[in-house]
């Protein structure tokens, strides 16, 4: 649907106000998907982050300073999230030994059985969006990127 008719404004003031708008309009659809596909599942889209970045550490310990600068959203509170995925028991904190002021969280068992069964299911969400060719989707990231400071 054409970004017109989607917000109802005959028209923008410029061209790039309508790309911004356009790139609000889709992450928005894109968060909305996620959180439905999430929801089942008992975690939300900053949790399943968090537990991605730490499966991607694994088996290495992870700092909630590599968690946080890993985010998506740079304002998600890393030590709520990963005490609320503690207490789900799919990711443990441990004291450091070599510094007791460190902490050293790493993903469950348990934690990586659920993005297994998670991984599918965002996939599926995001197949109804797949439709721009390869090129495309590489140009699309290369723009993306370029916007970004």
């Amino acid at each position: 649907m054409k970004l017109e008719e989607e917000l109802k404004q005959a028209r923008f003031t410029d061209d790039f106000l309508k790309a911004v708008l356009n790139i609000l309009v889709t992450a928005d659809q894109i968060s909305h998907a996620a959180n439905a596909t999430l929801k089942p599942y008992g975690i939300s889209k900053e949790q399943f982050n968090v537990l991605r970045i730490l499966r991607g550490q694994h088996p290495k310990p992870s700092t909630l300073q590599l968690i946080s600068e890993r985010m998506i959203s740079k304002s998600s509170n890393a030590t709520r999230l990963v005490e609320k995925l503690r207490v789900k028991g799919l990711v443990d904190r441990e004291v450091c030994s070599s510094n007791r002021r460190k902490v050293d969280i790493v993903i469950t068992p348990k934690g990586l059985s659920l993005l297994d069964e998670v991984d599918p299911a965002m996939r599926q969400s995001h197949d109804h969006m797949r439709t721009l060719t390869d090129a495309e989707t590489k140009e699309l990231n290369r723009l993306l990127e370029k916007m970004r400071p």
